[in-house]
């Protein structure tokens, strides 16, 4: 037994030791007083800013439950709206701390970027609108069709594997940002417009004559989105990770914004550690013990966040279905917090 206690003690000291040296990213934040988020700025449900520049949206709210876990104030964000294009550049050279910007986990990203990401908080899947006067009813329909999209991303390539494993004709016309690829179908330059399936129920509010547009059944991919953070910071990536862990936790426990506070004198051991009042869970991960409570406060759990945004809460009215939680025939599952 001494000799497991001896051990133990040594690898929490090597752990501790490589924490101190590794938090740049959390000093940098307390520091600055502000978490630098980069985010969608033009896809509702995800990122985007009123005329007011008031942000709204799922990842936009995984912000804030990071500041409210740090600063016990969620509003202390500053969201930086990237590009498809420039959104890893973003995190690489450290102009934002996370990126939350509906950004699908693949492998070589997750290899040869120097990022890493922290989970899936919305697990999407690539599809296709069209009009209903092209009565196409399935994208097997879309031969020799003209297909907008946005470039370099993996939509792009994605939409060609499709085509060719299909044996069926394809014109790419391509577009620097998704603002412009929609904007080019709704003027008619395309037969069909193709992206994630919840940007497809997005971007459709956005067209001139919403009703006459239709998404066709297909899903073509899997498109894990999550936020990333940067190499060489397992502090950061903790923090952010659990983050994520404490919303769902929250909501498999049945912990909400409404009730969080009744919820502090739970005996459930469970809700205990989720909001701080037994352990010291938040403490390890260099925050306080109650990060879990700041964040229910504040900004909710994960059921709460998906409802108002992207839910029957929202205009998109997207069914939880793959993200619901695994307890009720979904795929969002949260280690234990112990």
């Amino acid at each position: 037994m001494k000799r497991a206690v001896t051990t133990f003690a040594l690898a929490a000291a090597v752990a501790l030791a490589a924490t101190a040296a590794s938090a740049q990213t959390l000093n940098s934040v307390k520091s600055r007083g502000m978490v630098n988020c980069g985010a969608n700025g033009t896809l509702g449900g995800f990122g985007l800013p009123d005329a007011q520049g008031n942000w709204t949206g799922l990842d936009v709210d995984f912000c804030r439950a990071l500041a409210a876990a740090i600063f016990n104030d969620a509003g202390k964000v500053k969201f930086v709206a990237l590009t498809a294009k420039d959104r890893f550049t973003a995190l690489q050279s450290g102009d934002v701390d996370v990126l939350a910007r509906n950004t699908t986990w693949t492998s070589s990203r997750d290899t040869s970027l120097g990022l890493n990401f922290t989970g899936v908080n919305y697990y999407d899947g690539q599809g296709f609108m069209v009009r209903k006067a092209l009565k196409v009813n399935s994208a097997l329909e879309l031969n020799d069709a003209a297909v907008c999209v946005q470039q370099g991303t993996t939509t792009e390539l994605n939409l060609a594997d499709y085509f060719r494993a299909n044996k069926m004709k394809l014109k790419t016309v391509t577009f620097a940002t998704a603002d412009e690829a929609i904007k080019a179908y709704d003027s008619g330059r395309c037969d069909a417009f193709t992206t994630d399936a919840s940007g497809l129920y997005a971007e459709r509010l956005r067209l001139a004559k919403s009703d006459d547009h239709i998404v066709l059944p297909e899903i073509i991919s899997k498109e894990p989105l999550g936020p990333s953070v940067r190499h060489g910071d397992d502090q950061w990536f903790d923090i952010v990770k659990w983050t994520h862990y404490a919303m769902l936790t929250a909501e498999e426990l049945g912990v909400t914004k409404t009730n969080v506070d009744e919820q502090m004198k739970s005996a459930n051991p469970d809700v205990k550690r989720l909001l701080g009042t037994e352990g010291n869970y938040g403490e390890q991960l260099g925050l306080t013990k109650d990060w879990g409570y700041r964040i229910v406060k504040l900004v909710g759990n994960y059921g709460e966040v998906f409802e108002k945004n992207v839910g029957q809460g929202s205009p998109l009215k997207i069914a939880r279905g793959v993200n619901a939680l695994w307890t009720k025939g979904g795929l969002q599952y949260a280690p234990p917090i112990r």
